[in-house]
């Protein structure tokens, strides 16, 4: 530490020498080069070098003049159409001093010179339409991950009386978005959500999704009966759909404390992890076909309840997590996995997940992929979360905030419209409601 203001002094000392020795030209100079070496790809210039070392070595001439076209051409792959003009501009400059320094006659090296030329404006065209290309797929790649964002909206940490995380893998990295989607809203029924898979891959597959989730979304907030968000969505496959497409899906629901509805429709069976570590597939007690194909079928879903306690989770998940294999043609164990990475924190679970899941298949996945993981937060969690919400509530103890607001006597009116009316419909939330 004691050195640095030392350092400082003989940078002060040295720089107004400098200075007057560089003068108007040398700054220029120095611009230029900066400019040239901004522009310059490295490799192409190293393999131009090495070209110059091998001639000056051996003094071959016309030998390996030619070579010095490699730099241009390579400049293509790696930079822009100025980066590649700046390297075949140096190549035929050192091409023409060592020609002359060689004794090339003047026929051959015009002829290496002109070939070189050639190559050069080429290879700058060739660039200067490559860069064309990366930008109208820089474009696309943006208008994807909208279309990301306005279909798969991101699930916040808490939503209602539950703690969520989602993992979302598309097989074509550079499409972002594919067939598989979820979606989870708050409605005045309760939460309810919807993981599922479209039949086939590319954009028809997304055109479906999207209709599925806009339906589920509007349907979700307009029907008290999960049955009759399904019989919708059901409605509008069949108005749209080809007659070999389908949609495997789960529809949840959470409309009473401690309970979930299931609805599934022809889609793998959700994991359900008990507080005690347990995990358990929910199987749909009668199989019932996807999602616009029922009129190719009598047999129609039937709605499981099941006993949902705090500190338990719901794994919804896609085919591409399950049938993900390793080079040995092994499947994923996704049951035995959740097992081995559960947590109290959603996130943290599916984070380790997916993790585990790429490296069993060895880096990328060969299908769309999605897990969206529920848990209730345990009793202890939501109390105290009550206890800070009263204590917002008029500057008392959480407790005396709390019992305050709820029980104490007074105008029930102020309480029905005012602050108590606000802890009331947050304690509701929070413990289940």
């Amino acid at each position: 530490m004691s050195q640095a203001p030392d350092h400082g002094g003989d940078h002060w000392l040295i720089r107004p020498f400098r200075n007057r020795c560089a003068g108007p030209g040398s700054t220029a100079r120095k611009g230029a080069a900066a400019q040239f070496a901004a522009v310059t790809p490295a490799l192409p210039v190293l393999i131009v070098s090495v070209v110059v070392l091998v001639d000056v070595a051996c003094g071959a001439g016309t030998i390996w003049l030619p070579l010095l076209a490699a730099g241009p051409a390579l400049a293509a792959t790696t930079g822009g159409p100025r980066g590649v003009l700046c390297v075949g501009l140096l190549a035929a400059v050192l091409g023409a001093v060592l020609g002359t320094r060689d004794g090339v006659p003047g026929h051959e090296l015009t002829a290496v010179l002109s070939a070189l030329a050639a190559v050069t404006l080429a290879s700058g065209l060739a660039s200067a339409l490559r860069w064309r290309r990366e930008r109208v797929l820089a474009a696309v790649r943006s208008v994807a991950e909208a279309a990301q964002h306005a279909l798969l909206k991101p699930v916040p940490a808490t939503v209602g009386p539950f703690q969520v995380a989602v993992r979302y893998s598309a097989a074509a990295a550079e499409a972002r978005i594919g067939g598989d989607f979820y979606a989870l809203v708050p409605t005045p029924y309760g939460v309810r959500l919807i993981v599922g898979d479209v039949r086939g891959k590319g954009l028809p597959a997304v055109g479906t999704a999207a209709l599925v989730l806009g339906v589920f979304r509007e349907a979700a907030y307009d029907e008290p009966d999960l049955f009759a968000v399904v019989g919708r969505i059901e409605r509008s496959l069949a108005r749209n759909l080809g007659v070999d497409d389908f949609v495997t899906a789960v529809v949840v629901g959470y409309p009473r404390a401690g309970h979930l509805e299931v609805v599934n429709c022809g889609h793998a069976p959700p994991l359900l992890v008990r507080a005690s570590g347990t995990v358990v597939a929910v199987e749909p007690v009668h199989p019932a076909p996807p999602l616009g194909l029922r009129s190719l079928t009598d047999e129609t879903p039937s709605l499981q309840v099941l006993a949902f306690a705090d500190g338990d989770q719901l794994l919804l998940y896609t085919d591409g997590v399950t049938e993900a294999r390793n080079q040995g043609r092994e499947f994923y164990p996704l049951a035995e996995g959740l097992a081995r990475h559960l947590s109290d924190e959603p996130a943290d679970t599916l984070t380790a997940l997916h993790d585990e899941l790429l490296a069993h298949v060895g880096g990328r996945l060969h299908d769309d992929a999605a897990l969206l993981l529920l848990r209730k937060p345990a009793v202890s969690a939501s109390v105290a979360a009550v206890a800070e919400a009263a204590s917002d509530v008029g500057g008392k103890s959480p407790v005396a905030a709390f019992v305050g607001e709820i029980s104490a006597p007074g105008d029930s009116s102020a309480h029905a419209n005012g602050p108590g009316r606000e802890v009331r419909g947050r304690t509701e939330r929070l413990l289940g409601g």
